[in-house]
């Protein structure tokens, strides 16, 4: 009875939990977005004391566990956070990993009578926030990498009308939308308070680790050293981005039918395990309840696992 009323207990703050984040968490990132754009453009009639202890450094986030956020301040998990968007601390990512573990083992632990099997749901509990942030900057990368031709083309076109490279991207910046303008923002305001423009652009480049960025930074770099018209080298580097963008589409069409491969390998052990289920329960039983049968699953698991990253490897062609 009491594993029972457990179990009751944490699927019901689950649900509830997952139902106020689905409802009340998009109103209020909304409204503190709107109220950090209004900070950023209002301007407050402060005491001059206060003007006085006011400072343009830009100060990290601090999460649930600040000792933790100033440790891992400039690993390899803040630079994933900051190029994922994802307004969140590493600390915020560690304990949440770290609650989704224990949850998933609870549950594990009351529904699932093997010690062994609860460790799977631990290490997925661990690993799913890190998995979450590299699909968040998958998707962002993606997104920035089919509006930068826009970017240059808009860069060209200001510099042919006479304003300086500076300026020009102040205005993608104004223009574009994200994650193309924030970026820009980003770098315009780096050059604006002092950061030489070299290094400004190299922190573009570590942000947004794209290869057409790569290639951007250092077209800018040499003709400031060397000289020439900074426009035409834009207008080709927009050019040849376009023409990659089109061969990708055309081998995604291509490699399309091995995706799907992919995905039904993938999809088919687990619908005919369910299947069989309802047909046979009493041979899929001996599955989850003997050793060997943990065994067995344990590899199917790991094998399908490694096969559906071999698919997407060999599908995978750089253009």
């Amino acid at each position: 009875m009491g594993l029972a009323l457990l179990a009751f207990v944490v699927m019901t703050a689950t649900i509830l939990g997952g139902y106020a984040a689905v409802t009340m968490l998009p109103g209020s990132l909304e409204r503190r977005r709107l109220d950090r754009r209004l900070k950023e453009v209002s301007l407050p009639a402060a005491p001059v004391a206060e003007e006085a202890t006011t400072t343009i450094i830009q100060r990290p986030a601090r999460g649930p566990l600040p000792h933790l956020d100033r440790l891992l301040d400039g690993s390899y998990m803040t630079r994933l956070i900051e190029q994922s968007g994802v307004r969140t601390t590493p600390s915020a990512i560690v304990f949440f990993s770290i609650g989704l573990a224990a949850v998933l083992m609870i549950v594990a632990a009351i529904f699932i009578q093997q010690p062994l099997v609860r460790i799977p749901f631990a290490v997925f509990g661990l690993g799913a926030p890190t998995v979450w942030l590299y699909r968040c900057r998958n998707v962002r990368l993606k997104r920035f990498e089919e509006q930068f031709p826009e970017a240059l083309d808009l860069l060209s076109r200001a510099i042919r009308a006479g304003h300086a490279f500076q300026t020009a991207m102040g205005m993608v910046a104004d223009e574009l939308p994200p994650p193309v303008g924030p970026e820009f923002k980003k770098t315009f305001d780096q050059q604006n308070f002092g950061l030489p423009l070299r290094d400004a652009l190299n922190e573009l480049m570590e942000r947004i680790a794209l290869l057409d960025v790569r290639f951007f930074v250092t077209a800018v770099l040499i003709q400031r050293d060397t000289g020439g018209n900074l426009s035409e080298i834009l207008d080709n580097l927009a050019a040849v981005v376009r023409e990659r963008f089109k061969i990708l589409r055309q081998v995604r069409v291509h490699s399309a039918h091995g995706r799907f491969t992919g995905y039904v390998l993938l999809a088919l052990p687990a619908f005919l395990g369910v299947a069989l289920m309802y047909l046979n329960p009493g041979m899929m039983k001996l599955l989850f309840t003997e050793r060997m049968g943990w065994i067995m699953v344990s590899g199917a698991i790991v094998l399908q696992t490694i096969g559906f990253f071999w698919i997407r490897k060999v599908i995978n062609i750089e253009v």
